[in-house]
């Protein structure tokens, strides 16, 4: 549970109240809890104790049970615990799915709405004391579905045939598909592409699994994932036996080796950092909506409302029901929350700071019906995802075996005889949300309103059901969720409504400003060289350029160097972000942070000034410099900061010098350190190379042990790999370093090679000089 968390040792863990408390009363709390978040009460100790005899004489009865009692806290039992799948439920949509008929849909519905209730929103039920009217005056089942996207789900997670039905069919359905933390195959991008398999929303996650320039240019909306309402706290995961080959090479890694995404960013630890992100992706891709994927927890609303200052326009507060489609069974129980109690908390937050009107709001986990969706409105929410409601569509049979690789009927797997039982197609999931949509305007008619607009945000009309013969249901507090709905105030968002400042801040920096100058040569190929002065308020330079030549001319962009621009001064923050092929960067100074996040092409020169006399402890780049890139070359003549190159999946790099965890999580490229590493380096390194100049032999005492070994430069191909990048590096830089090196061919006896144990073999080093390997 630690290591899930990023805690290493007790004494942060111990007293740190890391999770809430659900359904205690104040007695209990102010006993058992102090000071520990608590948005839902009632039961008291007179509960607990009932629950403790009863589970103890059940233990010490007089006749010992052939077997014990299985509660179904993993997986359906009969007689145990109610989920939210039920076999009823399960029968019904297997039945539609054939049949696409509205009588077919009502008895899954009947299914899911009369049984005991099983989350926070069977508990609730909506009154507006207004007659019903007719459903043919409700807005139409087009307009509801508009609303509607597909759960992040990603292609590794989920089988190609699967990712690609979900993709075409909310295409077809005028909704949204979501690529889920894993890219997309670019060749639907290009002129013999398929438009259908194209997905509106391109997320950016905490791993950047396959972003790319192109990638970003492709979105309608662009999804920041901080965490999974799933299993917060754990970061996404992709067992080795799913990344086969074309997972691989959309991912960018190497086959069969896991791939793990980190729970924090590492490129984000404030709201500072988030509003970074939002800007640079603005600034790539101008007409794409920006959304902030956030946990159900206890003080979201204050995270909601620094995600909302930060310029986001869509805010996703996702709940604990659902999977990952990769997750152990280890992460079912005791993660995360419903999307019920953090969606009340972020409206009312954003309500109460004059913030709604700013964004839209967008919930997940668990939405099955119209009955949820109806609650979810009144809640605050404007949008809807669907995960595995989509998947049950298209035949999931709920056993549980996603993380396996072993799904029979081919849909959480990348097994190909398993795939090739995969029988869903478009029709089917178009079908069941166009029910869905259909089942909503019944409810509105009922409810005697005509859009789902009239509902947003108005808690007033929310009321606690009364629930016979559930002595704990019908004890549950409530009361937070139904705040009273100020109608001073908006709650909802507004479409007029637009960050003018904001916008009007980001075309007048310098970036829009070169891309503006250079528009004709990005789009015909033509080569330009402009030379301008930066400074340290100009954030992201080059990407805007960048993005409109990959939107003219694709993923690889233009021929080497055929757009150069020469900047002199200090750079601001995301110098470089999301270079694409073709585009030169050389800046004479030096970078803040982010320098070449995500590109995925180009060159990148960093170098002193002209008049600057550079000693070898001089940094010129920040931190989490070439986060997440994907191609391209970097050359920095100085050292860099923390966290260089994590997560590179492509690019080539080569600095003299950097801080902690340089190379972390690396999948694929080239780095080459002319100089000293601090600690941690290549942790969870799993592709890729790097190369080290470390005469003092300190090298062996900071590789993050357990992922990497370390072995003298013998091989040919390795000694030519580095002559040739310390011959680049040279005459990119007029590097002194470099010079010097490359003067003394006695220079690489004193270079380590770096490479995972993943990928590496033992037979680069003469059998002679076992001493010459650090077995890390």
């Amino acid at each position: 549970v630690m290591a899930k968390m990023g805690i290493t040792s007790l004494a942060s863990y111990q007293g740190a109240q890391l999770f809430e408390a659900l359904g205690f009363d104040d007695e209990v709390m102010r006993r058992c809890f102090e000071g520990m978040p608590a948005r839902m009460g009632g039961l008291g100790f007179d509960v607990l104790e009932d629950e403790a005899l009863a589970r103890h004489a059940r233990g010490f009865a007089h006749e010992r049970p052939e077997r014990l009692d299985d509660w179904g806290h993993l997986r359906f039992r009969r007689g145990g615990e109610l989920h939210g799948w039920s076999p009823q439920m399960l029968r019904a949509i297997k039945t539609f799915r054939a049949s696409n008929a509205w009588e077919d849909y009502l008895v899954y519905r009947d299914a899911a709405q009369q049984r005991d209730p099983v989350g926070v929103r069977d508990m609730l039920t909506a009154h507006t004391g207004l007659p019903a009217i007719p459903v043919e005056e409700v807005e139409p089942v087009e307009a509801i579905c508009a609303r509607f996207t597909s759960a992040a789900m990603s292609l590794g997670s989920l089988s190609p045939e699967t990712h690609q039905t979900i993709t075409r069919a909310m295409n077809r359905l005028g909704a949204r598909s979501n690529t889920g933390e894993g890219g997309e195959d670019p060749a639907a991008y290009g002129s013999d592409g398929d438009a259908e398999l194209v997905a509106a929303i391109k997320q950016v996650a905490s791993g950047r699994f396959g972003v790319t320039t192109a990638y970003l240019m492709h979105a309608r909306e662009i999804e920041i994932k901080m965490a999974q309402g799933s299993k917060p706290g754990e970061g996404g995961q992709i067992p080795g036996h799913k990344v086969t080959a074309l997972i691989a090479r959309l991912r960018r890694s190497t086959p069969g080796v896991p791939l793990i995404s980190p729970p924090p960013h590492h490129d984000i630890y404030s709201i500072e950092d988030l509003a970074q992100l939002i800007f640079d992706l603005r600034q790539v891709n101008p007409a794409a909506r920006i959304c902030v994927k956030l946990v159900s927890e206890a003080g979201v609303g204050t995270i909601a409302a620094g995600v909302a200052k930060a310029g986001a326009d869509t805010i996703l507060i996702s709940g604990h029901e659902g999977g990952t489609g990769a997750s152990p069974l280890s992460s079912i129980k005791n993660a995360g929350s419903s999307w019920e109690l953090g969606l009340a908390e972020a409206q009312q937050v954003l309500v109460r700071n004059d913030l709604r009107e700013r964004v839209v709001l967008r919930t997940d986990g668990g939405l099955k019906t119209g009955r949820d969706l109806v609650i979810a409105a009144l809640l605050g929410a404007e949008e809807y995802n669907f995960g595995t409601a989509a998947l049950v569509a298209l035949g999931c049979r709920y056993v549980r075996q996603c993380h396996s690789n072993t799904c029979p009927v081919g849909i959480a797997t990348q097994r190909e005889d398993l795939r090739a039982r995969y029988d869903g197609d478009v029709d089917q999931l178009v079908g069941f949300l166009r029910a869905v949509a259909q089942d909503v305007r019944e409810e509105l008619a009922a409810l005697g309103l005509r859009s789902i607009d009239a509902l947003v945000g108005r808690t007033d009309w929310l009321r606690t059901r009364v629930i016979e013969d559930h002595p704990k249901a019908s004890r549950l507090d409530l009361s937070a969720l139904r705040h009273t709905h100020d109608a001073s105030r908006p709650s909802r968002h507004n479409p007029a409504w637009l960050p003018i400042v904001d916008r009007q801040h980001q075309q007048e920096t310098l970036g829009p400003r070169i891309a503006e100058e250079l528009a004709d040569h990005a789009r015909t190929g033509q080569p330009a060289v402009r030379r301008v002065t930066v400074r340290n308020v100009d954030r992201a330079v080059g990407a805007r350029l960048s993005g409109m030549v990959a939107a003219h001319h694709g993923p690889d962009g233009l021929p080497a160097r055929t757009l150069t621009l020469e900047c002199d001064g200090s750079a601001g923050q995301s110098f470089g972000a999301w270079l694409v092929g073709g585009v030169r960067l050389i800046l004479r100074g030096e970078a803040n942070d982010y320098v070449g996040k995500g590109m995925s092409g180009g060159e990148l020169v960093v170098r002193a000034g002209a008049h600057a006399r550079l000693r070898p402890e001089d940094i010129l780049a920040g931190n989490t410099c070439l986060y997440g890139a994907t191609g391209g070359a970097a050359f920095i003549a100085g050292r860099a900061g923390e966290r260089f190159a994590v997560r590179n999946s492509g690019a080539t790099a080569v600095v003299e010098g950097l801080g902690d965890h340089g190379c972390e999580y690396m999948t694929g490229g080239c780095v080459l350190v002319l100089g000293p590493t601090g600690r941690n380096f290549a942790a969870g390194m799993t592709g890729g190379v790097a190369y080290v100049y470390d005469p003092p032999g300190h090298l062996s005492a900071r590789i993050h042990q357990g992922f990497v070994r370390a072995s003298r430069v013998h091989a040919r191909a390795d000694r030519d790999a580095l002559l040739d990048l310390l011959t680049r590096h040279a005459e990119a830089t007029d590097s002194p370093l470099a010079t010097t090196l490359l003067a003394n061919p006695g220079a690489l006896h004193d270079f380590w090679k770096i490479s995972p144990l993943a990928t590496s073999t033992p037979d680069e080093a003469p059998e002679d000089s076992p001493t010459d390997e650090v077995a890390a």
